[in-house]
């Protein structure tokens, strides 16, 4: 795809201004996404932050290349000076603050759009702004937890972080995205900018209502590892092989599924008919771990790719960007180490 290796002047966002206050996490990983789509982003960091050294200094930061920088002190007039020197020319604003922080700061969204009517804002909490968790400091894993997400994912004995994508990128960026895009789109036809607010907690909610109605039609519980999508049916789970690696299984309809016995040579075994009987699934998946256990995952791997199967082999982060699939499709670049690149394509 090499989209990062495109002129940005080609690019949807080209000539759009973003000014980013200085966060971790969702908001740069938003403004790295508005910046590979053309946008230009101005990252306002403070000249010293005590907890991460000084802003910029990290020898590689995905999030944060090909934003300019500007090392600002907020709660001094001259810092306020300089940024509202950036937000007369921006078009959109994105912050990460708590509840209240920005309005202390003189930022209150209301000013702002009194003096800069065309600004689009977007805000981007983690509890909310409401509620009696709305100042309170929290993480990924604990907005995972209060959206019953965490809850339902991981083997039975707890639940299991899946890292930090899931809540922070997942949920709280993408739904931040949605919500200013929306809003610059509105502006092109009123003319006006406006707020988009939104918070880790309430995207990564966001996320989740086919699983309510997974629950309402009865075909979902509150177990772990005990579902369709969970690790509980043998034929949507991960497998160890005999490298001690893994591959991971998601036939989910008839036809793959009946590839996947054909593959791992259990057609005449099982009883694909009874797939979805979960009085079977303990058996079935006794019986695919021993089988998965006789070949290295590689071996799977080649098997796989010659049908309709659903299995792959599960990849470590520098595997997956040396996957021949993964750079035929133009997804990671090395500038300078290897890492993702744009991953939306534009043709027109």
């Amino acid at each position: 795809m090499n989209t990062l290796a495109s002129p940005a002047s080609d690019r949807p966002l080209a000539g759009l201004n973003v000014v980013e206050l200085h966060a971790i996490g969702p908001v740069p990983f938003a403004g790295m996404l508005l910046r590979n789509l053309g946008a230009t982003v101005t990252r306002v960091s403070p000249p010293v932050d005590p907890g991460l050294g000084v802003p910029g200094k990290a020898r590689f930061d995905p999030l944060n290349d090909g934003k300019a920088v500007l090392l600002a002190d907020m709660k001094t007039d001259a810092g306020m000076a300089q940024v509202h020197a950036l937000l007369a020319g921006a078009d959109l604003l994105l912050e990460g603050f708590r509840p209240g922080v920005l309005e202390r700061l003189g930022l209150a969204p209301d000013a702002l759009m009194q003096r800069y009517p065309r600004l689009v804002i977007g805000r981007l909490s983690g509890w909310g702004s409401r509620g009696e968790l709305a100042a309170r400091a929290g993480h990924d894993i604990n907005y995972l937890a209060l959206a019953g997400v965490l809850h339902a994912i991981g083997p039975g004995e707890r639940p299991v972080p899946p890292l930090n994508v899931v809540a922070d990128f997942g949920g709280g960026a993408m739904h931040l995205l949605v919500g200013v895009l929306s809003k610059l789109v509105q502006r092109s036809i009123s003319g006006r900018g406006g707020v988009a607010e939104t918070s880790i907690l309430a995207g990564t909610v966001g996320l989740t209502p086919m699983f309510y109605g997974m629950l309402a039609n009865g075909v979902w519980n509150l177990k772990r590892e005990a579902n369709l999508l969970d690790g509980g049916a043998p034929f949507y789970r991960v497998y160890r092989t005999r490298d001690a690696r893994f591959v991971a299984i998601g036939a989910i309809e008839a036809k793959f599924y009946a590839q996947l016995l054909d593959v791992l040579g259990l057609a005449g075994e099982i009883d694909p008919r009874r797939q979805f009987d979960e009085t079977t699934w303990a058996a079935t998946i006794a019986r695919f771990d021993a089988r998965i256990a006789e070949k290295t995952r590689d071996e799977w791997a080649a098997l796989a790719a010659t049908c309709d199967c659903c299995m792959a082999p599960v990849l470590d982060f520098e595997e997956a960007a040396r996957h021949p699939h993964n750079l035929a499709n133009g997804l990671y670049v090395d500038q300078p180490i290897a890492q993702p690149d744009a991953v939306i394509g534009f043709t027109r």
